[in-house]
């Protein structure tokens, strides 16, 4: 009898149940699709446009995105392992087949999409395996699509219509919103109203819509604290950090700014001069205008400049400084102000996912360039702060614009390989981390990301404020190799024109008892792309220490300390700016409101140096070696700043002192032997001469060519076509042009030719002197289109140096006035023309250039235009120097300080024998007897 196995019971495929799991998938995976296509047609635009669309409506659609698909994960997992299970032994194997495509192709996608999403516990940071995930999650959809219909067509019959209609609605309509999107209703990085500026004058900032910005905006450090952690530290202990009311040293200084604005015009409106830079919590929020506002105890005061008020800067809007930008509020992710930490969460995951806009809220191309930084490393003085002139103060900017650094200028002595093109590259350095934000940086293979503490030269503030040593070491690490020093030649007598042995390496010479001898020391700026100090130069403290020796024995010195207060001898030489008021008083608590002249300024450009001369008559019955050591010294306040600031706390200057670089020779003085260098220079003897030379050169008044003259005459082999080059700088300043000519040609044609874009500037300037216009404009407007293939291989371009169009302008101009005939008119009009556009150019990268405003009120009298003769003459009024200034608050202050009256001549030569109370201080020597 046989028996037949019992029936297998048929399952079906989706069950009721199972049914309603799949509807629910269904509806889900279609509105993913809707959202789907609004977000990538968003993706697309910005792609197309090369802009940013993203806004909150944005963000809420892609958290619905992120949400939804977090949410189906579950259900397709389990719908596919139940749906698995009751078909696997079915006998369409093909169906099967493609279920199980299908199933993986989603589980992929799934799989893609939580890769892209970084979770606190895990996030994929590798670019290329980023952009594998994007691209799949991408892909796939449409795979699944094309699989799930495959799938289907061996099923029930597939409703094509209601599917197309419901897929072309929601194409449709994604694409209409998509299209909204990008009409971008915010209009990013636009210029606020003239009320917006009017209010925060005399700082030139503005917000975008004139009103004032909450200070919880501008207060979200914490916030930004949850992603960048590495660089959250960083700037907490930064000077942007501590810029404001916080740092004793600006607390003085502004508080004094404030109670004078108060007692001259009754409110504190001239201090926004300050604030602009220094204070932008209270000041965009309207707290700082309040004259009783507490600079300790308020909210905003101990801020300084936050993450958000230098990141939601949207517009640079000139080359002025002093503020001059655009700050908008940002707009946040959803939730960003929200008090629940689960909503937080989903904040900071969203961020993470699609930083697009958070990117670019904060983080814009201008944030890369130099001009960003000159916002507020360029100032200038306006008269509504000193109710006396327009004036410039501290400016960073130009020195590096003009600089063979930044590639733009184009009489540097000096051009480095390359142009450095921002201010990023020196002072924020790729350092490693594991922040959000870090990317590949570098060939290091390292995720880096760029030094937000600014390394650079303020050592006071780790002092002042107790912060970490690594602080203060960042800052010693930054300044090393910045500067060179060069003990280089000595001169008989004591003269500056008594005969010269240099360089003093391997030069045979005996030093003989009671004789008077003059040291030469070259200070050369090395790794510097703006001017050596900058900044607060009236009160940073550079100095030159010489000390001579005999054995443990000091015999002459001169930038010593006295011990007490740990003052500077005030008959040193100092690199900084000399500044008076109109009075003839030392501006010596950085108030800005009473600067009215320089004494002297000592700073040093880039790629240039400084000669400074030191007297000593050797003691009668000196035997032995004689020792000299030089050392040039930083920091960063004086001690009467000090004073003022600490006011009772203060007992002694104990500021950190750098040693920026630091040289010694010893002489023999029994016996004619060869000169011990102890530090041994960098560069070669030919750039010696040469630095030695540019020191002299750059004398005020003319002082030295002579000297400079001779030096550069030294120079030999490959910087033989440098050094005719600077005689040829000579030769141009003293009017001798056929000279000038010929130093010229032989800097071309040597065999280690100089600059051929300097050459070309001289030579234009020559042919200009002697008439000869045509030439002269054919040469700047060489220099122009940076007509150099060594400038344009360094990245260089000329056409940013507004003194060259300035020469130019004025060649346009001399040349008009030779066109006399009336047949010529054309001609004549046509040089006017093209000076205005070279003028207005020049205005372009330099807005207050009182040279270009002269020029063009000269066209303007020329051609009868008397409205923009009165408009450029009163420019010109505002922006050229006062230099009826100089005749008595110069000679005031020169008659009641001795030793300011010596450091301001034109030829300065420090005494080493001069009596003094100051201490030195060296370890290796005894302490020194009073004289």
């Amino acid at each position: 009898m046989n028996i037949s196995p019992p029936k297998r019971k048929r399952i079906d495929a989706v069950g009721p149940k199972l049914k309603v799991l799949l509807i629910a998938l269904l509806v889900a995976f279609s509105l993913l699709m809707i959202n789907s296509v609004f977000l990538g047609s968003v993706t697309f635009f910005e792609w197309l446009n090369q802009t940013v669309y993203q806004d909150y409506f944005y963000q809420l659609m892609f958290l619905g995105h992120i949400t939804l698909g977090l949410i189906c994960i579950i259900p397709l997992l389990l719908f596919g392992s139940l749906h698995f299970k009751n078909t696997f032994q079915r006998k369409n194997k093909r169906a099967i087949y493609v279920g199980i495509f299908l199933f993986a192709a989603l589980i992929l996608m799934a799989l893609s999409g939580l890769l892209l999403i970084r979770f606190d516990f895990f996030s994929i940071k590798h670019p290329s395996v980023r952009s594998i995930s994007y691209w799949l999650h991408v892909v796939l959809p449409f795979v699944c699509i094309w699989l799930f219909v495959l799938h289907r067509l061996v099923g029930p019959k597939i409703k094509w219509r209601i599917g197309g209609l419901v897929s072309i609605a929601a194409i449709v309509i994604s694409l209409i919103v998509a299209v909204w999107q990008t009409q971008d209703p915010r209009q990013w990085n636009r210029v606020g109203p003239e009320s917006g500026e009017q209010y925060f004058f005399p700082s030139l900032s503005r917000t975008s819509t004139g009103d004032f910005i909450p200070a919880k905006a501008l207060m979200q450090d914490q916030y930004c604290l949850s992603c960048h952690s590495d660089i959250h530290e960083q700037w907490q202990n930064s000077a942007h950090k501590m810029s404001s009311f916080n740092n004793p040293a600006y607390l003085f200084s502004v508080r004094n700014t404030r109670e004078m604005a108060i007692q001259r015009d009754g409110d504190v409106q001239a201090a926004r001069f300050c604030a602009g830079c220094h204070d932008p919590v209270p000041f965009f929020s309207g707290a700082f205008d309040d004259p009783d506002f507490d600079d300790v105890n308020h909210p905003t005061a101990q801020q300084g400049i936050t993450c958000t008020s230098c990141h939601a800067i949207t517009h640079v809007n000139s080359s002025k400084g002093n503020a001059d930008y655009t700050i908008e509020e940002p707009i946040h992710y959803p939730f960003v102000y929200s008090n629940n930490q689960i909503l937080r969460w989903v904040n900071a995951q969203l961020i993470k996912a699609k930083p697009e806009m958070h990117k670019k809220t904060f983080l814009k191309p201008l944030h890369k360039t130099p001009d960003f930084c000159a916002g507020c490393h360029k100032v200038h003085l306006p008269k509504e702060l000193n109710k006396y002139k327009w004036l410039r103060g501290q400016n960073h900017f130009d020195s590096y614009h003009l600089s063979g650094v930044s590639g733009h200028g184009v009489t540097s002595f000096y051009y480095p390989p390359k142009a450095d093109n921002n201010c990023n590259g020196c002072h924020m350095p790729a350092v490693a981390s594991n922040d959000f934000g870090a990317k590949f940086l570098d060939d290091s293979n390292q995720l880096k990301v760029h030094d937000h503490m600014f390394p650079s030269a303020n050592t006071a503030l780790p002092h002042l404020k107790g912060l970490p040593p690594l602080t203060n070491e960042k800052h010693r690490q930054f300044l090393q190799d910045v500067m060179e020093v060069d003990i280089f030649g000595v001169r008989e007598g004591g003269e500056i024109d008594g005969p010269l042995l240099a360089p003093l390496e391997k030069q045979t010479l005996k030093l003989e008892a009671g004789k008077t001898y003059l040291f030469q020391v070259v200070v050369r700026t090395l790794k510097m792309g703006h001017l050596f100090t900058q900044g607060t130069a009236d009160s940073n403290q550079v100095w030159l220490e010489l000390v001579a020796s005999n054995g443990n024995k000091v015999i002459g010195r001169s930038g010593g300390i006295e011990e007490n207060e740990k003052a500077v001898d005030p008959w040193s030489h100092f690199i900084n700016a000399y500044v008076l008021d109109r009075d003839g008083n030392k501006i010596d608590r950085r108030n800005a409101e009473d600067i009215f002249v320089p004494l002297y300024n000592n700073q040093i450009p880039p790629g240039a140096a400084d000669v400074i001369h030191y007297k000593i008559t050797l003691p009668d019955s000196l035997e032995g070696d004689f020792k000299l050591t030089a050392r040039l010294n930083y920091r960063k306040f004086n001690t009467p700043y000090m004073r003022l600031f600490m006011n009772d706390k203060f007992t002694t200057n104990d500021l950190p002192v750098v040693e920026l670089a630091k040289d010694a020779v010893v002489i023999s003085t029994s016996e004619s032997k060869a000169i011990e260098k102890q530090n041994q220079t960098k560069r070669p003897n030919w750039m010696r001469w040469n630095d030695y030379g540019i020191g002299l050169l750059r004398k005020p008044k003319k002082s030295q060519f002579k000297q400079a003259e001779h030096a550069f005459k030294q120079v030999s082999d490959k910087g033989k076509g440098l050094a005719e080059l600077n005689l040829a700088r000579i030769y141009y300043q003293e009017g001798r042009l056929e000279q000038a000519s010929d130093a010229l040609a032989r800097a071309a044609t040597n065999e280690y030719p100089a600059w051929p874009w300097t050459v070309t500037w001289f030579s234009a300037l020559i042919d200009k002197q002697n008439g000869y216009f045509d030439a002269a404009i054919n040469n700047f407007e060489r220099l122009l289109n940076t007509d150099f293939n060594d400038a344009k291989a360094r990245d260089f371009d000329f056409s940013e140096d507004y003194r060259v169009w300035v020469e130019l302008a004025q060649t346009y101009i001399e040349r008009a006035k030779t066109h006399r005939s009336q047949q010529a008119e054309a001609a004549k009009q046509a040089d006017f023309t093209k000076a205005r556009e070279a003028l207005y150019t020049a205005l372009k990268y330099d807005v207050e250039n009182h040279q270009a405003y002269y020029n063009l009120y000269v066209i303007a009298k020329l051609t009868q235009d008397h409205k923009s003769a009165e408009k450029y003459r009163n420019l010109h009024e505002k922006y050229r120097p006062d230099n009826n200034a100089k005749d008595t608050a110069i000679s005031a202050h020169r008659v009641k300080n001795p030793a300011a009256d010596h450091a301001a001549a034109p030829v300065v030569i420090y005494d080493l024998n001069r009596p003094t109370i100051y201490t030195e201080q060296i370890t290796t020597l005894k302490p020194l007897e009073e004289k």
